[in-house]
């Protein structure tokens, strides 16, 4: 059993990276054909004006290479492992492509409408919000409808405790935070990319330990898929995910920790989204509440970090280890719980 296993996971991560690289010849020059180019936002730091016209919307590589590989693995391994790659775990696997794919769609819609229509903000803030909304509650339905739905959440040395109702507002608006977080990670060349690369890793090892091998198989092949977007994606980028393709990531890394049973894996896999987004969220309220004043010179804070110097491979590097340390911790707790 452990031969097919790691079997499944290195024909999902060898398939991911190369149909990610070599998708990479095809793409970059369509959207460059097409004009589908980066717009800096005036609020960005102004010497990212030189990546105006960059080619976006190049998550449309990794999403292609994830789907063709995981496809290939399931077909491939089903009916040798029937009991790791069952109907109930194909079940599952589509239900976190449902919110990966779901919730990179609006973000195309929203790359769409600001690489087309030439509207910088893209779509509306209430249009995004409306469409998550309904992206996030099929997701949960899903859940529940295949029963991986649980209020319960395992803590170390406390045991098991139900959260109750409380559980569903938390989960709804806790998966739209951590999708639109990862959104905001996507700021540097190569940043959510290498921070998304780490996190996977996590969900591999812990997918594996906890046994839920169809959670890995997605993990592995989306950390593959990281490295092989990189060929193209890291400093200097020659295209960028775009919102299609970080919106994308946000769904899975939300989903593989719902489809586990184990939904505050999230806050240790996903430490470096939710700080960048949290210090978002703190900017706005104190600059409401003292009527113009910032604790951060720029936020997302990997943008703090450019204005004190810093170049834009260290502040990934910087922030891939915050990742790491994220997953260490992680691993140490369900190791403890």
């Amino acid at each position: 059993m452990g031969t097919i296993v790691s079997w499944m996971l290195a024909a999902a991560a060898i398939g991911a990276f190369t149909i990610t690289a070599l998708s990479g010849c095809f793409v970059i020059p369509a959207l460059r054909r097409l004009h589908f180019g980066q717009t800096i936002r005036e609020s960005g730091p102004t010497w990212h004006n030189k990546k105006q016209g960059t080619p976006t919307m190049g998550g449309l590589c990794f999403i292609f290479g994830i789907l063709v590989s995981c496809g290939l693995v399931y077909i491939g391994f089903r009916r040798y492992a029937p009991d790791l790659l069952g109907t109930a775990q194909v079940r599952a696997a589509m239900l976190a492509l449902f919110l990966a794919f779901g919730s990179g769609f609006i973000g195309f819609l929203d790359d769409y409408i600001k690489v087309v229509r030439h509207r910088n903000l893209g779509l509306l803030a209430w249009q995004k919000l409306v469409l998550q909304f309904l992206v996030t509650a099929g997701f949960m339905l899903g859940l529940h409808a295949q029963g991986l739905m649980t209020t319960l959440i395992a803590l170390p040395f406390a045991g098991t405790v139900d959260l109750g109702w409380l559980y569903y507002p938390i989960a709804f608006f806790g998966i739209i935070f951590l999708v639109n977080a990862v959104n905001l990670t996507d700021g540097l060349d190569g940043l959510c990319s290498c921070v998304t690369f780490v996190s996977m890793l996590g969900y591999l090892l812990a997918a594996s330990m906890l046994s839920f091998y169809h959670v890995a198989v997605l993990a592995a092949a989306t950390a593959a898929a990281m490295a092989g977007f990189l060929v193209w994606n890291f400093y200097p980028a020659k295209v960028f995910m775009g919102d299609t393709g970080s919106m994308f990531l946000g769904g899975m890394v939300t989903a593989l920790a719902f489809l586990m049973g184990r939904p505050e894996l999230v806050l240790f896999f996903g430490i470096v989204y939710i700080w960048d987004a949290m210090t978002v969220v703190i900017q706005r309220v104190y600059y409401k509440a003292t009527h113009g004043k910032r604790i951060f010179r720029m936020t997302p804070i990997h943008h703090a970090f450019e204005m004190r110097g810093w170049r834009e491979v260290k502040i990934d590097f910087f922030f891939s280890f915050i990742a790491f340390v994220g997953v260490v911790l992680g691993l140490m707790y369900i190791y403890l719980a």
